[in-house]
């Protein structure tokens, strides 16, 4: 969790407020309030621009979802409740969504996924690959052939490693510093490192991974060398399934060939 000051907290929040299901005028209330403590809904009107006879639906939006009490005099009082305790109850509500999302789309799953995926599959964006990158390690039940740039190689990739490996799954990595292959030669002990097919600097590469000879995964920096590692849409990837999958059988033949070398015996 990040704790830099935000440029313009007033607006950071209500934006978030917005995202998390609260109306415009429902978030600019409860933004107001959080700044004053408790207040009127002339106190409030003055400060949210949100129109005196409007802060009342705000309120009981606000009052339905729990974020604010109200006290029972002339006029009417609002008190918002504590940043840790709105984030707890988003923290809870968001939780709870997430459950019941992931229940009902593994209901609607075939009870068997098709082990062999026709042609090859398309992801875009650093974070969307990462995911399936994570996905695959998952999956993993024998061996995980990864190749990375540096930069993606991050702290969820290395700590899905880590438990791919505590399962019982060989984890062979290429195209990082010698510094990174002592941290996860450390981290990860069964671990084994080859030398990459090429020197990554000097191309657009971002990774390539195959996961028990039936999954591979190859992606670009879709900018080139000068695409930032931070950047959602800095990278492209292509993947596919099945040991007869086009991609699987090109990919299978270069890292079998290429670890062969390394291990000649």
């Amino acid at each position: 969790m990040s704790n830099d000051p935000i440029e313009d907290p007033q607006t950071a929040a209500i934006e978030q407020l917005e995202r998390f299901g609260l109306s415009a005028y429902a978030a600019r209330t409860f933004v107001a309030l959080a700044g004053l403590g408790s207040g009127t809904a002339r106190d409030v009107s003055q400060v949210s621009e949100v129109p005196r006879t409007r802060v009342y639906d705000a309120i009981d939006e606000l009052h339905d979802r729990g974020l604010v009490d109200v006290q029972q005099s002339s006029p009417k009082q609002f008190w918002a409740i504590s940043a840790e305790t709105a984030s707890r109850t988003f923290e809870r509500e968001l939780q709870h969504r997430t459950e019941t999302l992931q229940t009902a789309l593994s209901e609607l799953e075939p009870v068997e996924r098709r082990a062999e995926q026709r042609g090859v599959w398309t992801v875009d964006g650093q974070t969307a690959v990462t995911e399936r990158v994570l996905e695959f390690f998952d999956s993993a039940e024998e061996e995980i052939v990864y190749m990375s740039v540096e930069d993606l190689l991050t702290e969820d990739l290395i700590e899905g490693l880590r438990a791919a490996a505590e399962r019982g799954v060989s984890i062979s990595l290429a195209g990082v510093s010698t510094e990174v292959q002592e941290r996860i030669q450390d981290e990860i002990p069964g671990a084994t490192m080859f030398e990459s097919l090429w020197v990554w600097s000097d191309t657009s590469a971002g990774r390539l991974m195959m996961v028990d000879g039936r999954k591979t995964l190859v992606s670009a920096l879709v900018n080139g060398t000068d695409a930032s590692p931070s950047d959602p849409r800095s990278e492209t990837a292509i993947w596919g399934e099945g040991e007869t999958n086009s991609l699987v059988v090109v990919l299978k033949a270069i890292f079998t060939w290429r670890l062969d070398v390394e291990d000649p015996n």
